[in-house]
C-alpha cells in the first residue's frame, strides 16, 4: 500500500479553510499514486470544537463538506476525522468518526472507541464511544483504523491503573489487521512526541503490525498540536516521520511489514525534539501558539508591556518570531519605583530585536489615583493597595493601545507567579493571551538562554537575566521578599500542581519545610479566582492553569 501523511492546521469552523488544506493534500497524494490519505482526527470542522457541535448550522456546515468531499473521491481513499449523528435512540447525540471516503461514497466509518474526559479533554460531553474499532480492505490490505486516544490504553506500555477496560489496538491485531493507522489530535506537552513514539512502537513491535500514525499541527487556543505524525514498521522501528510544529506531507509504501519512504521531509532516525534540543522544541511550541492564537483570531500585530525584567523580555522574544519584529511594539510603563536600569535593558531588548519601542510613565497617573484616593486612604500607609494601583495603571494604558490600535496585548505572567497569586487582577494580568503562564520562572531563564545562544549572541540582555526579579512597585522591592527562592517555587509547584503530590509528599520530592508547602499549598487555592479571570495561555506541560484543571474557588478543602 501507497500511504500519505497529510499533516495540516486546521481551524475550528472554518469549513472553507480546512477543506482547501484537505483538498491540497489530497490532490498531493493522487500525484504521488497514493492509495491512502490520511488527515487529522476532526479535520473537517477542527480541533477542538467543544459546544460548537450544539449549533445546527455547525452540524449542517459539517455534513455539507462530508457530501462535497464524499463527492469528489475517486481512486485515492481519503480517511479524515468528523463528526456524525449518533443513530441510536440512547446516548450522546454524536460519534467522533473517521470517515474512508473512495470512489465517489463514503465506503466505511470508523468510530472512535475510547473518549478521553480528563485534563483538557472533554468527548463525553457531546460522543458516544463505539463499541469496537473500524477493520477495513483498502488496496488489498486489512487496516485498522483508529482515532487518538483508541491507541493510548495498551496495557503493557501504560503499567498504571488504566482508564478503559477495552483495548482497540489488541482488537485490531487479534481481528488480523495487516496496518493499524490513526487519526490523531495529541496536544503537545513537553516529553509528549517521544512518549507518543514509545507507545506506538510497543503496539507495532508487540502486534508485529505496521503502525502508521497522523497528528494534528497548528495552535488552537490553549493547545498546541506539534504534528510528529509517523510512519512505524512491524518491529517498531519509524520509517518514516513528519517535522514538527509545521504543515507537512509524507509519502511511504508499506508492503509486509515493512515501511518504505518515497517522499519525506526529514529524516525517519532523526530525534523526538526539535534538534535533538527539548528548549528548541518548546520555544517552536510557542512561537506557533502565539502565530496561530493572533491569526486565527484575526491580530496580525502584537503589543508588549516591556518591564525590563525577564518574562516580557520572552514574551518580546517570542512575538517576534511569531508576528515578525515590524508587527510587535513594546512600550516601556516606568512608575516612581522602577529602576533606570529596567528602563535601559527595556530599551536595549527592542533595540536587539528590531522593534517599536516607547516609553510612557505612569507618574502623573500614578499621582493623581492617589490625590483621588486620598480622603479615602486618609490615615493608612501605603500598601499593596498603592502597589496594584500602578500596575492597573500599566494595563489600562496598555489595553488603551490595544483598542486604539488594534494589536494583541500579550501579558507577561509566569507559572510561578500565577500559580500563587502573584499578580495583579486587571493589572499585568491585562491582555488577549498568556504565552508563558505555563512556564514556572526557572524554566523562564532557560528558555530565554537558549533563545540567546540560538541567535548566537544576547537577545535578551545579560542583565536582565543576571538581576534579582522585582515589579518594581515599591522602594528595593524584590520578588523573593514575598516569595521563597523560585528553584524551590518551583520544585514545590512541580509537586503539587503537576505530579498532584499531597503537603507531604511535596516537601520531601523538593525538600523543602512542610510547614512553608502548606503555605505555598494555601496561596495555590486562594488564587484561584484570579486564573479563573487570567486570560488564556498556552499549555506545555503535562498539567497546566486552564480548563484541564477545575478547581472551585468558593472551597474549604484542606490542601
Amino acid at each position: 500500500m501507497r500511504l500519505a501523511l497529510g499533516q495540516i492546521d486546521t481551524t475550528v469552523g472554518d469549513f472553507a479553510g480546512n477543506r482547501e488544506r484537505i483538498l491540497s493534500a489530497w490532490r498531493r497524494a493522487e500525484e504521488a499514486g497514493a492509495d491512502v490519505l490520511l488527515v487529522p482526527e476532526l479535520a473537517l470542522c477542527g480541533y477542538p470544537p467543544r459546544d460548537l457541535l450544539d449549533r445546527p448550522s455547525f452540524q449542517r456546515d459539517a455534513a455539507a463538506l462530508l457530501s462535497e468531499l464524499a463527492r469528489r473521491s475517486r481512486k485515492t481513499a481519503l480517511i479524515a476525522g468528523t463528526f456524525l449523528p449518533n443513530p441510536s435512540e440512547t446516548g450522546k447525540p454524536l460519534h467522533n468518526a473517521a470517515v474512508v471516503l473512495r470512489e465517489g461514497e463514503v465506503a466505511a466509518v470508523a468510530r472512535k472507541c475510547l473518549l478521553p474526559t480528563y485534563d483538557v479533554f472533554d468527548e463525553g460531553r457531546h460522543f458516544e464511544p463505539a463499541r469496537e474499532p473500524l477493520l477495513v480492505r483498502l488496496a488489498g490490505t486489512r487496516v485498522g483504523v483508529t482515532i487518538c486516544e483508541d491507541l493510548w490504553n495498551d496495557k503493557d506500555f501504560f503499567r498504571t491503573r488504566r482508564l478503559y477496560r477495552d483495548d482497540p489496538g489488541e482488537n485490531l491485531v487479534k481481528r488480523g489487521a495487516e496496518l493499524i493507522v490513526n487519526v490523531s489530535a495529541s496536544p503537545f506537552s513537553e516529553g509528549k512526541p517521544r512518549l507518543r513514539r514509545l507507545m506506538l512502537a510497543r503496539l507495532a513491535k508487540d502486534g508485529r503490525v505496521p503502525v502508521a500514525y497522523l497528528n494534528l499541527v497548528g495552535g488552537n487556543d490553549e493547545l498546541v498540536f506539534d504534528g510528529s505524525s509517523m510512519v512505524l514498521d512491524a518491529r517498531g522501528r519509524v520509517g518514516a516521520r513528519c517535522r514538527l510544529f509545521e504543515e507537512d506531507f509524507a509519502v511511504v509504501d508499506v508492503e509486509a511489514g515493512r515501511v518504505r519512504p518515497v517522499a519525506v521531509t526529514v529524516p525517519s532516525d532523526g530525534p523526538d525534539d526539535a534538534g535533538g534540543e527539548p528548549l528548541e522544541s518548546l520555544r517552536r511550541a510557542l512561537v506557533l501558539g502565539i502565530r496561530d492564537y493572533a491569526v486565527k483570531c484575526g491580530f496580525g500585530t502584537a503589543v508588549v508591556g516591556l518591564s525590563g525584567g525577564i518574562d516580557s523580555a520572552l514574551v518580546g522574544a517570542l512575538a517576534v518570531d511569531a508576528l515578525g519584529a515590524p508587527n510587535v511594539t513594546g512600550l516601556a510603563l516606568p512608575s516612581p519605583y522602577s529602576s533606570e536600569g529596567s528602563v535601559a535593558d527595556a530599551r536595549e531588548l527592542a533595540r536587539n530585536l528590531g522593534i517599536r519601542f516607547e516609553v510612557v510613565p505612569i507618574g502623573p497617573l500614578f499621582a493623581a489615583a492617589k490625590a483621588t484616593l486620598g480622603p479615602l486612604f486618609a490615615g493608612r500607609a501605603e500598601d499593596v493597595a498603592e502597589e496594584n494601583v500602578q500596575a492597573r495603571l500599566r494595563g489600562l494604558l496598555l489595553m488603551a493601545v490595544s483598542n486604539k490600535f488594534g494589536p494583541l496585548l500579550l501579558t507577561t505572567g509566569n507559572k510561578s507567579e500565577l500559580a500563587v497569586g502573584y499578580c495583579t487582577l486587571y493589572g499585568d494580568m491585562a491582555g488577549g493571551l498568556a504565552p508563558i503562564s505555563d512556564l514556572p520562572k526557572m524554566r523562564v531563564y532557560a528558555l530565554s538562554r537558549h533563545v540567546n545562544a540560538r541567535a548566537g549572541r544576547a537577545l535578551i540582555p545579560e542583565a536582565t537575566l543576571t538581576k534579582p526579579p522585582s515589579a518594581e512597585l515599591r522602594p528595593g522591592q524584590t520578588d523573593q521578599d514575598s516569595l521563597p527562592p523560585y528553584e524551590l517555587l518551583d520544585a514545590v509547584l512541580e509537586g503539587l500542581i503537576e505530579k498532584g503530590l499531597s503537603v507531604e509528599a511535596a516537601a520531601r520530592s523538593a525538600g523543602a519545610d512542610p510547614a512553608l508547602v502548606a503555605s505555598i499549598a494555601r496561596q495555590v487555592d486562594r488564587a484561584e479566582y484570579k486564573r479563573r479571570q487570567a486570560a488564556p495561555g498556552l499549555k506545555v506541560s503535562t498539567k497546566a492553569f486552564g480548563s484541564g484543571r477545575r478547581i472551585p474557588i468558593a472551597q474549604r478543602a484542606r490542601p
